[in-house]
């Protein structure tokens, strides 16, 4: 009889103890918010690049300023990267894939867990300015928002120049990109954000044919411009090098969209020049603004 009592005794304790993580386990969540950041931190040789602060420290500054941000996309994260990665905090960082002439320059940085990066080369390049001499292109990967709640994220860095042969190759990147995108993130809810070297004003670049191919929204023209795409052809909207505000256009653009079961939806735009320059001299950290956007999201 004592061993029947004990025998019933470890039953019930054995089916508490199954019990209890379902008891303490927490809800799912259905909505949220994330920050997201996209900046090309002009990782080139200081010796060729054209941003007004020595590399080195500007590079570990900048690593040091990005941590606020949920989702960080950088671009042009050359020679210069162990000096990013030093200062930064983010527990979840994609590896260099190497300086110039090897590497993308493309990184991403998360708070949260992120999987499957693919590195993708441009099939198409040109030379015009030294596009070809790096293996520039985009980057994939899927990322957490909230536990089983994923995106699918986007980094790239197109094609630069203005000229004809320049603007083939870019819109010939944004086909490339688009292919991928329809395979890959097929339903999924979907966030690009990097240097995409368009504007909307230039009459050869099509940025607004590659939102509409992959049903994506421009946070920049639906939060600023009221939806309104500037007509191609039309005067650049250039920005001041002091104080740009976010009226002015750049080529650093955060496109987005539904999908998967979660609705995304752009709550902020900011240009955070001011934020992100040399203490004692006021000099930009890099030759790029950085572009902030945040964003809420809800299950549907």
């Amino acid at each position: 009889m004592p061993q029947i009592k004990r025998l019933l005794a470890l039953a019930a304790t054995t089916s508490l103890a199954a019990a209890l993580p379902l008891i303490g386990a927490p809800a799912q969540a259905n909505e949220g918010s994330f920050s997201a950041l996209t900046y090309n931190i002009a990782g080139l040789p200081e010796v060729i690049s054209s941003a007004p602060t020595p590399r080195k420290s500007a590079t570990n500054e900048i690593g040091r300023r990005i941590d606020r941000f949920d989702i960080v996309n950088v671009q042009e994260d050359f020679n210069y990267h162990a000096y990013l990665y030093a200062t930064d905090v983010h527990d979840h960082r994609t590896p260099t894939s190497g300086g110039v002439p090897f590497g993308s320059g493309l990184n991403s940085l998360h708070h949260q867990p992120y999987e499957a990066l693919d590195r993708v080369t441009w099939d198409h390049c040109w030379i015009n300015q030294a596009d070809c001499l790096t293996p520039k292109g985009f980057t994939f990967h899927r990322a957490q928002i909230a536990p089983d709640t994923w995106i699918d994220v986007y980094n790239l860095h197109a094609d630069a120049g203005d000229d004809s042969l320049d603007e083939a190759a870019r819109r010939g990147n944004l086909e490339q990109l688009t292919a991928y995108i329809s395979e890959r993130s097929a339903g999924n809810a979907v966030l690009v954000m990097g240097d995409t070297n368009t504007r909307y004003t230039r009459e050869g670049d099509r940025i607004s044919d590659f939102a509409a191919a992959n049903g994506l929204t421009d946070a920049w023209v639906e939060l600023v411009r009221s939806g309104d795409e500037p007509d191609h052809g039309s005067p650049a909207l250039g920005c001041p090098e002091v104080d740009p505000g976010v009226e002015c256009e750049v080529v650093d653009k955060v496109l987005y969209r539904d999908g998967g079961g979660v609705d995304l939806s752009a709550t902020s735009y900011r240009n955070l020049d001011a934020d992100f320059r040399e203490d004692g001299s006021g000099l930009m950290l890099s030759d790029h603004f950085p572009i902030a956007v945040d964003f809420s999201w809800t299950r549907n």
